[in-house]
């Protein structure tokens, strides 16, 4: 492949054709960001915080282009392409406000005169992105790890190429210096051969299990630290308490919003049986007044999958789930990329419904006796991104919190990314965190300082 072609999933309209870069351009760029990094380190951290300023500034001032940009390169409704630009928005205000403060040193006592740990950048940080939310993904991993000194090349996701200069473009207009942040265009083989060389210091990737598998090794072999953010199947309890008049809303979004194209959202809902047929009446009828259409309308809920094979694979789940024994009660129906909002019943353990992600907007229902099986059914899965619960009984939630493995655990909310709290998996959904304090430090040297006269 020597050239990315991207294509807008709605229209199937060509957007644009990018050629990809050779070898000696990514080399010299590496070079760039490793030069830049041992000048950028040295500016002041406040000074580094202020210009998160103009990010968000430049965010601000083009939402309608950026907004605009992702939902032709991969489907999201605009609304919620909006909203992803606000998000980042937010991220930016939060480390303008709170960096100094996250990278204090910490004063330790001991018997010497002086000890402390002091956050030092590492260098070169490469990282690897998704498309199902070209701009958060990408910046929430960048605006941490620039302002804590470190530079940062980007290898987005093919389809998403215009968002992925565009970020560039960004950081950019924002005064920070050239080659503090670079977009590659390049493929997978080139990544496997970045990795490897010593000036990249860590990787982020944000994507699949499998990738993460993969990107893992190659990073272990070269002894690199990876942060990697993977797939999900979160589970979404509905206990006999629940109150569906104040909560039936975000439940529904919880599992549609970017057309369930979201780790974090929930794809198994795991009903007490005392409130089934109650909910599964009530969310049915949401979810078939869902809007779908062009994405670019500002009514429109339900969009297209980023890509057609998508569709198909979510297609292929479904089917082999039904033939191991679960219903469809509702939808099940694909046009190209469009996958039309589906609820399944009857499903199980054993089917692909329930023990892989489904990229789509598919529901997977499962009732369970009682909260004892609820919370047993939650654990049954490999994933351990998140889990959210819907219940009256909040304390009693509470004294459950150690029997879920996730990396997040939202009681009466849908488990969602916010930059003043640590965001991150465990067992198949990765490991490391970010956001929050915790995700600015992954990509610093905890150096331990010990002053004796």
């Amino acid at each position: 492949m020597s050239k990315i072609i991207t294509t807008n999933p709605y229209s199937k309209d060509t957007l644009k054709e990018y050629k990809l870069f050779d070898d000696k351009s990514v080399n010299n760029k590496l070079i760039d960001a490793d030069i830049q990094f041992h000048t950028w380190k040295n500016v002041t951290l406040s000074s580094r915080a202020k210009l998160l300023e103009k990010v968000a500034k430049n965010l601000k001032t083009n939402i309608e282009k950026y907004s605009e940009l992702i939902t032709t390169e991969m489907g999201k409704p605009i609304s919620e392409s909006r909203a992803e630009i606000e998000k980042c928005m937010s991220l930016c205000q939060f480390y303008k406000k709170n960096a100094t403060l996250l990278l204090a040193d910490d004063i330790i006592k001991t018997e010497a005169n002086q000890s402390f740990i002091s956050y030092d950048p590492l260098g070169v940080i490469l990282a690897i992105m998704p498309w199902n939310y070209p701009f958060w993904q990408a910046l929430r991993f960048a605006i941490p790890t620039l302002t804590a000194g470190n530079t940062a090349l980007l290898k987005h996701a093919s389809n998403v190429s215009g968002c992925a200069l565009a970020i560039q473009e960004i950081f950019e207009q924002s005064t920070y210096p050239k080659h503090c942040f670079q977009t590659l265009l390049i493929d997978h083989e080139q990544v496997e051969a970045l990795i490897g060389d010593d000036k990249i210091k860590a990787v982020s990737l944000t994507g699949s299990e499998k990738a993460g598998r993969k990107i893992a090794a190659i990073s272990g072999k070269h002894l690199k630290k990876t942060v990697l953010e993977l797939g999900g199947n979160n589970a979404c309890m509905i206990l006999a308490d629940a109150d569906l008049d104040q909560h039936l809303g975000t439940i529904v979004k919880a599992r549609m919003q970017n057309t369930g194209q979201s780790c974090i959202a929930a794809k198994r809902f795991i009903v007490v049986e005392a409130i089934y047929d109650q909910f599964l009446e009530r969310f049915t009828k949401q979810v078939r007044e869902l809007k779908s259409g062009d994405p670019m309308h500002d009514d429109t809920e339900i969009g297209v999958l980023a890509r057609q094979d998508l569709a198909e694979i979510l297609e292929d789940q479904i089917k082999q789930s039904v033939d191991k024994g679960a219903s469809v009660h509702f939808g099940n129906h694909r046009s190209n990329a469009y996958f039309e909002p589906t609820i399944l019943t009857n499903v199980k353990p054993g089917m692909p419904v329930f023990d892989e992600e489904t990229f789509g907007p598919v529901a997977a229902i499962i009732k369970v006796k009682n909260e004892d099986e609820a919370y047993q059914m939650t654990s049954k899965s490999k994933f351990g991104l998140g889990a959210m619960i819907f219940t009256k009984s909040t304390d009693q939630a509470l004294k459950r919190v150690s029997q879920i493995e996730d990396g997040a655990f939202f009681i009466n909310e849908l488990v969602k990314s916010d930059p003043r709290l640590p965001f991150g998996g465990t067992k198949a959904s990765g490991y490391g965190r970010e956001l929050s304090r915790e995700g600015i430090l992954e990509f610093v040297n905890k150096k331990t300082v010990y002053i004796k006269a």
